[in-house]
């Protein structure tokens, strides 16, 4: 089912009566609000096929390869999944996100799927250039609350996957109680994950509205420049950008293909 009017109307009805807050760090921003993931992920072509009345809402991508999960009533940590099935030669792989990861980041990560990025930077990159602590095998925040660590995940396991974490202040070298995890298996596409890592340590805050929940108290909340109109007018604009690219690759993929204009198929002349 695409995205309709209506709920891009609802989006933008419930964000406008809202004062926004510029929020950050990003790891303690909060969940926000999920829809950026799922309108960006329905403006793709991607259906729910999920029980409309369950509080669970399952989305497929047209090829049925890839499925995200949102499950808020979880009894684990995970409210978000998303996986790709194995198809010939490519692996299938599995990612997983906390409640508290907020939408915005994890929404770089499904835009990054549905309309990869023509470079495929290192995802270390904009780790260290945002001014993360980076050593050999990970990076912590600079207020060491968000880790992230490339490890096995397990002591049977000898491929390296992707763990990040968010806890509360600790004491010494023991943090505090967990906040969110995310954890990216050794198959994610490197793309998608420079696209979480990037969007996680963006510098830039994220616009909550006020009395909205954050991840934590220590969460600087200021008034934004923005208005609430501008909020809205960014994920329109957002969407429109995802359903041209959407259409642009469709159209790239069922285009006949043809010879190039300065072929010939007559035969040469015969020699006399």
């Amino acid at each position: 089912m695409p995205l309709s009017e209506r709920q891009l109307a609802a989006f933008a009805d419930e964000h406008a009566a809202q004062i926004p807050y510029d929020t950050s760090p990003r790891h303690l921003a909060g969940p926000g609000d999920a829809r950026h993931v799922t309108h960006g992920l329905a403006a793709a072509g991607w259906n729910a096929v999920s029980d409309p009345l369950s509080a669970e809402i399952i989305m497929a991508s047209p090829d049925l390869r890839h499925r995200l999960q949102l499950a808020p009533q979880s009894h684990t940590s995970a409210w978000w999944r998303l996986r790709a099935e194995p198809v010939g030669t490519d692996p299938g792989w599995y990612a997983e996100f906390g409640g508290l990861v907020p939408a915005e980041v994890l929404a770089a990560v499904t835009d990054a799927l549905v309309a990869p990025p023509p470079q495929r930077p290192d995802p270390w990159q904009h780790v260290t250039s945002a001014g993360w602590h980076h050593k050999p095998d990970g990076a912590r925040s600079p207020d060491s609350m968000c880790h992230i660590e490339l490890q096995p995940s397990s002591e049977f396991h000898d491929r390296l996957s992707w763990h990040i974490d968010t806890h509360e202040p600790g004491h010494g070298e023991f943090p505090g109680p967990r906040i969110w995890h995310a954890y990216l298996d050794e198959n994610t596409p490197a793309h998608l994950v420079s696209a979480f890592l990037t969007a996680l340590t963006d510098r830039s805050p994220l616009q909550r509205g006020m009395f909205e929940r954050t991840g934590h108290c220590s969460a600087v909340q200021e008034p934004s420049a923005l208005r609430p109109q501008q909020v809205v007018d960014a994920h329109a604009t957002r969407i429109k950008h995802l359903r041209a690219r959407t259409h642009s690759a469709g159209s790239q993929q069922t285009k006949p293909a043809t010879a190039p204009a300065h072929a010939s198929t007559a035969q040469p002349a015969a020699r006399r």
